[in-house]
């Protein structure tokens, strides 16, 4: 682990991992976090659009906030969904950007992508597609995108600069980062810091 680092990234991936595994095969339990339409209706995304996905796209959606609030996307930008999950917000941005547009969400949990790449099937969004990968290391070239999205994902990753760097470096020079996450403005204690366990809830 490198020394800067308050956590193993691997052990940390693993929890996540794990983690949403759940919330991709058995989407109705119960987790310390809210899920599907209403979680999206209590953050405010647009109704009409959430109604028109079936429930398969819904369900598994574990957001912390709507970065379509921050502006809607253009007809025809290229967006990059860091940890799209089961493909929600990959879903909704493919409807803003039209079949001009293109939208390649990253996930790193198998079960998450298997249920996206479904989902984006059915639905017959050909625009869309889901690569395995993490936030540190996005399979996505240089330069391509001019949007990223991200909920919720940012704050999981231990290499939290490195995840950063990704972003500036697979977005088109002027392109925007639209994410929503989860801060904390009060001092942590060290050892509290460095509990993975709290990191993962």
């Amino acid at each position: 682990m490198a020394e800067d680092l308050l956590v193993d990234p691997e052990a940390l991936r693993t929890q996540v991992r794990g983690k949403y595994r759940e919330v991709a095969v058995d989407p109705g339990a119960s987790f310390h976090f809210h899920t599907g339409r209403d979680l999206a209706r209590r953050l405010g995304y647009d109704a009409a659009a959430v109604g028109t996905l079936p429930d398969r796209a819904v369900e598994s959606f574990a957001g912390v906030g709507n970065p379509f609030s921050l502006r809607p996307l253009a007809p025809g930008e290229k967006v990059v969904d860091v940890g799209s999950g089961a493909g929600f917000d990959s879903f909704i941005a493919a409807r803003q950007v039209g079949p001009t547009g293109q939208v390649v969400g990253i996930d790193m949990t198998p079960e998450m992508l298997a249920k996206s790449r479904r989902n984006a099937e059915e639905l017959g969004f050909a625009h869309v597609s889901f690569r395995d990968g993490l936030a540190e290391a996005i399979p996505v070239e240089d330069g391509w995108a001019d949007v990223v999205i991200s909920n919720g994902v940012i704050n999981l990753c231990a290499d939290k600069r490195a995840a950063f760097a990704e972003v500036h470096r697979v977005l088109r020079p002027g392109g925007v980062l639209q994410f929503a996450d989860i801060a904390n403005g009060r001092p942590v204690p060290l050892e509290a810091l460095r509990d993975i366990d709290l990191w993962t809830g």
